[in-house]
């Protein structure tokens, strides 16, 4: 989950990486760095420059210095829902490791923007008893992606069987604005939506966000993670032996995505190091060595023959990062 998709321009100038270096810090600027093991397709060539910020605060400077100096950027945070192009990013990459996270007695859970909604996020609200999270155990995503893209996810079990959004929690968050400024913007400023939210077009960096949360007994939230990490088991295939960026295209409203390319007849399809997972067809897992282009190559033709067998036209509901 990132926050936009983001086509790179012109490499960066020495001047530009002399202002990244004195403003963030010697040695914190990494040139020509790879971005492939950053993003769960384990996809994508090396950035200009490289920056991981490990706090609110040093994300706003990297921005706003990114700004000021002129230097195309991208917020990268668990590297889901994206495909980087083999040929990398021309500006800054900041990597999102800002975690910092706290609990008010009220159940009110602050958290800066790259923390991990699973497992660090969920862990640290269920182990002090309070609910509203352990929905969207493992899912990967980072609070900044959550917000970005209003994480959801279909409970399983019978007595919730309904689709769970992360906005129903969400009480406020600190934005940095496109001009540098920054403020706190309640939960009607972002318009969530089904996958989606204001940030998709607004340009706004989440800092931090606030959820309100409710005392639950311990061992019934443990269940309901149990559930649905047992349920995307089957379902979905193991990020750490199968890379995937989870769902390829956007749902079509009463008609899955997954189900028109499976009636197509395409699980197993193969371009490359590109497969289409048996498990659900609108995933693509790397079986290694699978470029942004094999990828590429496969949603043409995907699109294509959907297109042509079923009178649908699928849409991409990944970014695009980089150059490709």
């Amino acid at each position: 989950m990132n926050d936009s998709d983001h086509a790179s321009s012109s490499a960066l100038q020495p001047e530009q990486l002399e202002a990244l270096d004195l403003g963030l810090g010697a040695g914190r600027v990494l040139r020509h760095h790879p971005l492939a093991s950053y993003t769960t397709f384990r996809i994508g060539g090396p950035a200009d420059a490289f920056f991981e910020a490990r706090s609110a605060e040093e994300l706003a400077a990297a921005l706003t210095l990114s700004r000021d100096a002129g230097i195309d950027h991208f917020v990268l945070g668990l590297g889901a829902n994206i495909l980087v192009g083999d040929r990398g990013f021309r500006g800054l990459v900041i990597r999102n490791a800002a975690s910092g996270m706290s609990m008010s007695d009220k159940g009110v859970l602050t958290a800066e923007s790259g923390a991990i909604v699973w497992k660090d996020l969920i862990e640290f609200a269920v182990s002090r008893g309070y609910s509203g999270l352990e929905h969207y155990a493992g899912i990967p995503s980072t609070v900044g992606g959550a917000l970005w893209q209003n994480l959801h996810f279909l409970s399983p079990a019978p007595e919730r069987e309904r689709t769970m959004f992360i906005d129903e929690v969400v009480l406020d968050a600190r934005l940095i604005h496109p001009d540098g400024t920054i403020t706190t913007q309640d939960r009607a400023y972002f318009d969530f939506g089904y996958d989606q939210s204001i940030l998709h077009h607004s340009g706004d960096i989440v800092l931090s966000a606030r959820f309100q949360l409710e005392k639950a007994p311990e061992e019934r939230m443990r269940r309901i993670i149990r559930e649905n990490l047992a349920w995307r088991a089957e379902r979905h295939p193991p990020l750490d032996t199968e890379p995937s960026a989870g769902s390829i295209f956007k749902k079509i409203e009463g008609i899955g995505a997954g189900r028109l390319i499976d009636q197509c007849g395409m699980k197993g399809t193969r371009i490359g190091g590109i497969e289409i997972t048996h498990r659900h067809a609108n995933i693509m897992i790397n079986r290694g060595g699978g470029t942004a282009a094999d990828v590429r190559a496969m949603i043409g033709r995907v699109v294509e023959t959907v297109r042509s067998e079923t009178g649908y036209t699928l849409e991409p509901e990944i970014a695009f990062i980089g150059e490709f």
